[in-house]
């Protein structure tokens, strides 16, 4: 049920979001023109939560901005008279592929990197997922491109390379990295990594991202029921070690808090692109090297390999062995005495 904020009520979620859509602003944006967390924007167009007070009034009548029409017949959007014809009015220039991508790591980076950090609660591992992340999709840059939705096929990327089983192998993720100086921050933490791995990619997902249940269900490759279910246990499990989580909002706001505390800062966009390209020649130099091996042995076998007819002393030893073989060794007779 939404509440009314003004003289007129404010509209379901869904027109929430396609109207926010047609003024062609992201989460980013109108979480910046309301002054408030992106992931509030987010509960709200998802009908998880209702504006109230002023932040209300300002979003309804934002979304009425963007759903009042253009008055064609309005004299103030019509040239005078007299006005030259300036023609057609110059569009944008597109961007490159490394500004699109840059405006993306620019965009993305720094809240998925504390993101990650819940996940793994690691500093360097969390920019270290990041950066693979990024350096992924720059590779694949005309497919992410185009994908429906960059930022969350660079967020799963993230969190799949975050939560990789094989990362406990490495020296440097031997030993344990410094908790948080907070005693609350420290024991949401242990509450978070001691949950199952897709739990806990549940919970950041719909409690500290702000996803929806079918976007947390279809980026954690589950049914919706069963998302439900993981989110449901995860939060049980987190109240349970720190009983005044227990409020789905407090919980909310504590996951933000302890991710913005460490501040984890991401590498520059250039930074990323450079390294992701080094290791692209690398390991292309690295394969043609090998190669080169390989027929270099093979070229070197067949060289030093014996070629040519057999001579006479080895066709009479030859034609010996394979009628020995034949044969087999002469009987043993016991010799009497």
């Amino acid at each position: 049920m939404t509440t009314q904020i003004s003289a007129s009520p404010l509209p379901p979620p869904r027109e929430r979001r396609r109207l926010r859509r047609s003024g062609a602003m992201t989460h980013a944006q109108l979480a910046a023109r309301l002054g408030v967390a992106r992931a509030t924007v987010r509960a709200w167009e998802s009908g998880r939560r209702d504006p109230t007070g002023a932040e209300g009034r300002a979003y309804a009548e934002l979304l009425a901005s963007f759903a009042r029409p253009t008055d064609p017949q309005d004299s103030s959007q019509k040239p005078p008279p007299d006005a030259p014809d300036a023609g057609p009015a110059p569009g944008p220039e597109p961007l490159t592929p490394a500004q699109a991508f840059d405006a993306l790591y620019a965009f993305c980076a720094p809240a998925l990197v504390r993101q990650t950090y819940l996940l793994c609660g690691r500093r360097e591992l969390a920019r270290e997922a990041v950066e693979h992340a990024f350096q992924q999709a720059w590779q694949r840059w005309p497919e992410v491109a185009q994908d429906r939705d960059p930022a969350g096929w660079v967020r799963a990327v993230a969190y799949d390379c975050a939560l990789s089983p094989w990362h406990r192998f490495r020296p440097r993720h031997r030993h344990p990295e410094p908790p948080p100086a907070d005693p609350a921050d420290r024991d949401l933490l242990h509450a978070l990594l001691r949950l199952p791995p897709s739990y806990r990619r549940t919970l950041v997902l719909y409690d500290g991202v702000g996803l929806d249940l079918p976007e947390t269900a279809a980026e954690t490759e589950a049914s919706t029921p069963a998302a439900a279910n993981r989110l449901t246990h995860a939060r049980e499990a987190v109240a349970a070690q720190v009983p005044e989580l227990a409020d789905t909002a407090l919980l909310h706001r504590r996951l933000t808090e302890l991710a913005s505390r460490e501040r984890l800062r991401a590498s520059h966009p250039p930074a990323v692109r450079t390294v992701g390209e080094r290791r692209n020649v690398f390991w292309t130099r690295a394969a043609i090297a090998f190669t080169v091996t390989i027929i270099g042995a093979t070229t070197l076998t067949l060289q030093t390999a014996p070629m040519g007819p057999l001579s006479r002393t080895e066709q009479l030893l030859r034609d010996k062995l394979r009628q020995d073989s034949a044969a087999g060794p002469d009987r043993v007779e016991p010799t009497p005495r």
